[in-house]
């Protein structure tokens, strides 16, 4: 720690650093952030720095508003988009009581919590996202850059230097990634961030969410996370690669399983599957949410197969956990990936509760169901039913009521903000029945 604050003080005197961002999130997983000068910094390290909580969704109340926020030296970064003229840097923090105590609402310390339960247990938690967004040429309407689907190498001069711009900002940060193309939808596009453990990546995604932002905002074109934009175009996920390792072990794999998976790695499969739709409120949090995985019974929506029916594949991508085939001497990158995720979500929430999926699987030695064989999204309601193949919730309202009978998820997310969120989610829904819809307007207005 002496050599990480070491590097912090003299990388603020070298680089001639003007401010320090403090950045954290609120329970919805929003990016809130205040400044100080170089001069606060060495006293922010030592005791953090007192703030309203009573201003952030899901802290405090007026009467108990004082909060404070220490500054984790480990995450200190010089950001790339501020000009040389007055150098900023950025540092995330952990939210304390002004007793030194961790604050429970805070989401950073949720997942701290829950990682130390799977450390207990011998294992560090490691997550891998595949990001996907859209670019518009503004945020009042969806309007896409390019008409390009999913590997086009496109020529809009725009496209191509919005990637480059936002993966060369990323490594600036610290920020590896792993690949970046074109997917399927019109100006949809996907940046895959390279493994780390999970505290470092919930880091990383909120870092990740800004930085698209802030490029495309440089470049006068607007980037979204919004789960699904256009009604009749591709959602966006954030597909999500899990493992544990036991050391420098692996503890997903085992060379004489046919899907190269230890009974670790099944029985967490077991977890996530088992406890999928107590988690779906919290890996998908918004009503948009559910326009992603959209489910209609009699007529299935042709062309965009979100991952919503409770099963697992090896190589079959309509199964909600897939296991990924493995190359030849890489045995260290079994994984489980997880499909449900969007890019909205709280990051810190998210990989708690899928952790605490799969742990929960561990624990009790869940067995794991069949392999699903054939493509989910063509067999009938009544042969999915055959096959215990379930669904995950058909709206955030569903959602919010499964998750409201999980004691899986309260444990994972603590008493604090799991009550918070599911007030602020049936608000949230309230408010969305409430609307009438273009939808609305358009099939009834001149009939009714």
């Amino acid at each position: 720690m002496e050599r990480q604050l070491d590097y912090v003080y003299r990388t603020v005197e070298e680089r001639g650093v003007r401010f320090v961002r403090l950045w954290f999130t609120d329970v919805l997983g929003k990016l809130k952030s205040f400044a100080i000068t170089p001069a606060e910094l060495e006293v922010a390290l030592e005791e953090g720095m007192t703030f309203d909580g009573s201003t952030i969704q899901g802290y405090t109340r007026v009467q108990e508003a004082d909060m404070l926020a220490v500054p984790d030296p480990n995450t200190f970064e010089i950001v790339p988009w501020r000009g040389d003229d007055a150098p900023a840097a950025r540092i995330f923090c952990d939210i304390h009581r002004l007793d030194g105590e961790p604050f429970e609402g805070d989401p950073r310390y949720v997942l701290k919590r829950n990682l130390e339960r799977a450390r207990e247990k011998g294992f560090t938690f490691f997550a891998g996202p595949e990001m996907e967004f859209y670019y518009f040429h503004s945020a009042g309407q969806p309007d896409p850059l390019d008409t390009g689907t999913y590997f086009d190498l496109t020529q809009l001069d725009m496209v191509s230097e919005l990637r480059k711009q936002t993966i060369l900002t990323l490594e600036a940060m610290g920020i590896p990634v792993e690949y970046s193309f074109h997917e399927l939808g019109p100006s949809q596009h996907e940046i895959d961030l390279r493994y780390t453990d999970a505290l470092t990546m919930a880091d990383n995604v909120m870092t990740f969410r800004l930085v698209v932002k802030e490029v495309a905002q440089d470049l006068g074109v607007y980037a979204t996370f919004m789960p699904k934009p256009m009604a009749h175009a591709f959602g966006s996920g954030m597909h999500t690669h899990l493992s544990l390792f036991e050391g420098d072990v692996n503890a997903f794999h085992d060379r004489g399983d046919d899907h190269g998976l230890s009974k670790v790695g099944r029985c967490f499969i077991a977890g996530l599957l088992r406890h999928a739709r107590e988690i779906t409120a919290v890996t998908n949090q918004w009503v948009n949410s559910y326009k992603r995985l959209a489910i209609n019974r009699e007529a299935p929506i042709v062309g965009y197969e979100a991952p919503v029916y409770v099963c697992w594949a090896a190589n079959n991508r309509s199964a909600l956990v897939r296991v990924p085939l493995l190359k030849k001497g890489k045995e260290s990158s079994t994984r489980v990936e997880y499909r449900a995720p969007d890019p909205a979500c709280n990051p810190y929430l998210a990989f708690s509760v899928m952790l605490a999926a799969g742990l929960k699987g561990i624990e009790e030695g869940y067995d794991l169901p069949s392999e699903a064989t054939n493509n989910i999204f063509e067999m009938t309601e009544e042969e999915r039913a055959a096959e215990g193949i379930d669904a995950l919730p058909n709206s955030l309202a569903e959602a919010v009521d499964v998750m409201e009978r999980s004691e899986l998820v309260a444990e994972a997310l603590g008493e604090h903000i799991f009550e918070h969120f599911i007030r602020n989610k049936r608000s949230e829904w309230a408010d969305y029945r409430a609307q009438v819809t273009p939808w609305e307007l358009d099939r009834y207005l001149g009939e009714l």
